[in-house]
């Protein structure tokens, strides 16, 4: 496989971005379509791969119907929902699970008899959640990824971070920092696949690459970003000090995991009928609210009364993760916490995921498809990302088969800006601060009218510097950009 940029630097279609969304949206085109795929660090590092839940999709409809899964997605949105995105992803969304399964080799837990074994998670009114144990998203990952291997018309180049993009005729050049080198390259279409922006909290299940690129180069780039506040804090993520938290799946409330309070009580029977399998937002809010009632951040997740063998066999990885904490989830009650972990806005996408620039497109978490509303149902999140980066790519090819001209125009290329400036030291943990204080679960009004103010000054001052094009600047300015948006949207409602 190729994994750097060959002297080749005009492209048909760049997707930057290498997780579900990216590497299933390059994999639609075929050996006349010339593809890059960029990896801002590793290729495995995403948001995806750390999917651990499922795929949802409806494959019984004896025992289950897209009515269903559209109401279920409908509810936990908060009817703030785009219906039409909604039905299409229920509706289409089957073909590519099995799309993965059949054609890339993607695996599936089964029962004995051969069946898929489907769980059920939070929101949902039926099991159709399809799982690979507790790591369905490193799957999906490790085969799709092998199957680009084997597709010579997409390169994919790792450690490489996208600084900007830039009209050109028929096109866009892209501005790229590889290896720590700035260069350009030209394309015709490009996909944005960037993921969320849970770095911008100081506590987030999110990995390093989540910052915002993407959202920011669609925002300068003229695009119109929607609903951006629109942001999911998970309700059991493992609570411990790290930055990045150890996420305990909504599977396993899903198979009979009981929430307790500081004093080793069931509580969710005060806040929702739904109890534990309340959508996302009813529990995290539930817990920040028994927090004032019992004066404690001290909530536990309980599956001891389960057959230990099976919280073994069905949850190697959270099983693994608690026992480095010292923690036993068969004997011991696991300690969890709500965290960021979600973002339903983003980069505002029609049906095709095209955005609202010419030839840009967008999917996955950065994207706002409008299938989500105000909280994603869970294991909504995967699914979206195949659909909607096969449509996007169905759309390119479209345009290409009708005869759209490719890039035409190629200016010089970005320069490295000798004896710029590194990033000020720890203006990424005042943001995760800010952020953090005034935003989370439950917003408070003056932290966040004095968060924008902090927030401003600091994009003044990254803008306003003669910093060093770097993947760290780039960054910095993403995690800005993203946290101004968030704040004065939600200090306008």
């Amino acid at each position: 496989m190729k994994n750097h940029l060959t002297n080749q630097q005009v492209y048909d279609v760049l997707v930057v971005g290498c997780g579900v969304a990216g590497m299933y949206g390059a994999l639609q085109f075929d050996e006349n379509t010339s593809v890059l795929m960029l990896a801002k660090y590793e290729k495995n590092v995403s948001n995806s791969n750390l999917a651990q839940g499922g795929v949802a999709a409806v494959l019984d409809l004896e025992d289950d119907s897209y009515e269903l899964h559209i109401n279920d997605t409908m509810i936990a949105g908060g009817q703030a929902n785009d219906i039409e995105a909604v039905d299409t992803l229920v509706r289409e969304g089957p073909g590519d699970v099995l799309n993965v399964m059949n054609n890339m080799g993607v695996e599936f837990d089964r029962k004995e008899d051969g069946t898929l074994d489907k769980t059920l998670e939070g929101g949902h009114s039926r099991r159709r959640i399809m799982h690979y144990k507790d790591s369905t998203g490193a799957e999906l990952v490790r085969k799709l990824l092998a199957e680009t291997q084997r597709h010579p018309n997409i390169e994919v180049s790792d450690q490489t971070a996208l600084y900007s993009l830039s009209r050109v005729k028929s096109g866009f050049r892209a501005d790229i920092i590889k290896d720590g080198k700035p260069g350009s390259i030209f394309c015709s279409y490009c996909i944005l696949c960037t993921g969320g922006i849970g770095r911008i909290y100081k506590y987030t299940t999110n990995p390093k690459t989540a910052t915002g690129d993407g959202i920011r180069i669609a925002y300068e780039l003229g695009a119109k970003i929607k609903n951006l506040s629109y942001i999911q804090f998970h309700p059991t993520a493992f609570n411990s000090e790290d930055g990045e938290q150890f996420l305990i799946s909504e599977s396993v409330r899903g198979e009979g995991a009981v929430l307790k309070n500081c004093n080793k009580e069931r509580f969710m029977q005060r806040y929702d009928e739904r109890l534990e399998l309340a959508p996302r937002d009813v529990v995290s809010r539930s817990i920040i609210l028994e927090s004032r009632r019992t004066g404690s951040n001290n909530f536990y997740l309980d599956i001891t009364h389960e057959d230990p063998d099976f919280v073994k066999w069905r949850f190697p990885g959270i099983y693994e993760g608690c026992m480095k904490y010292g923690v036993d989830m068969t004997k011991d009650l696991i300690p969890i916490f709500p965290c960021q972990h979600y973002l339903m806005g983003g980069i505002e996408t029609d049906l095709d995921a095209k955005t609202t620039v010419p030839r840009l497109y967008a999917a996955g978490e950065c994207a706002n498809t409008g299938v989500h509303g105000k909280n994603r149902l869970a294991s909504n999140s995967l699914l979206e990302a195949l659909v909607f980066s096969r449509r996007a790519a169905q759309d390119i090819k479209r345009c290409m088969a009708a005869g759209f001209p490719g890039v035409q125009e190629y200016p010089s290329p970005m320069e490295h800006i000798e004896g710029g400036a590194p990033v000020p030291k720890g203006i990424k943990t005042e943001i995760r601060s800010i952020m953090q204080r005034s935003y989370f679960v439950l917003p408070d009004p003056g932290a966040i009218r004095s968060g924008k103010d902090q927030i401003d000054n600091i994009l003044k001052r990254l803008k306003g510097g003669s910093f060093a094009i770097t993947t760290d600047f780039c960054e910095a300015l993403s995690m800005a950009t993203a946290a101004h948006i968030i704040l004065n949207e939600v200090d306008d409602r």
